[in-house]
């Protein structure tokens, strides 16, 4: 059986489906999504992608940014780009993960937060 937002969960399937369509509109990765639901306070899901390279990611991030501004998402928090192989960008009620290869396979949130149920863009 798998996995769906909740259907009370609109707006946030809306906003989640954005995000990944700009990641993808820049050739993101491994573009997975990791739903926590009422697992965690600090946000309903993260978005994890890779990247190839640095300007990649940055281009990756700078799309999704660009789009969630103009459909009038609040950003609360995001990375001043550094050459570390992880950005990030907190929308609230989501996460967006965008790490280099060796960065993800470092930090492996996939694998940290084990308890999320596992999503694809096509999930949403």
């Amino acid at each position: 059986m798998s996995f769906s937002i909740p259907k009370n969960k609109k707006e946030l399937r809306q906003n989640l489906s954005l995000a990944c369509e700009a990641l993808l509109d820049k050739k993101a990765e491994d573009l997975q999504l990791l739903y926590f639901g009422e697992k965690s306070p600090l946000t309903d899901c993260f978005i994890i992608a890779t990247g190839t390279s640095d300007p990649h990611l940055k281009a990756l991030r700078n799309n999704v940014e660009k789009t969630l501004k103009e459909n009038n998402i609040e950003i609360l928090s995001k990375d001043r780009f550094q050459p570390s192989g992880w950005l990030i960008l907190d929308a609230i009620d989501f996460v967006v993960h965008l790490f280099s290869k060796e960065q993800r396979e470092n930090y492996a949130l996939d694998h940290l937060w084990k308890d999320a149920e596992k999503l694809t863009p096509s999930d949403l």
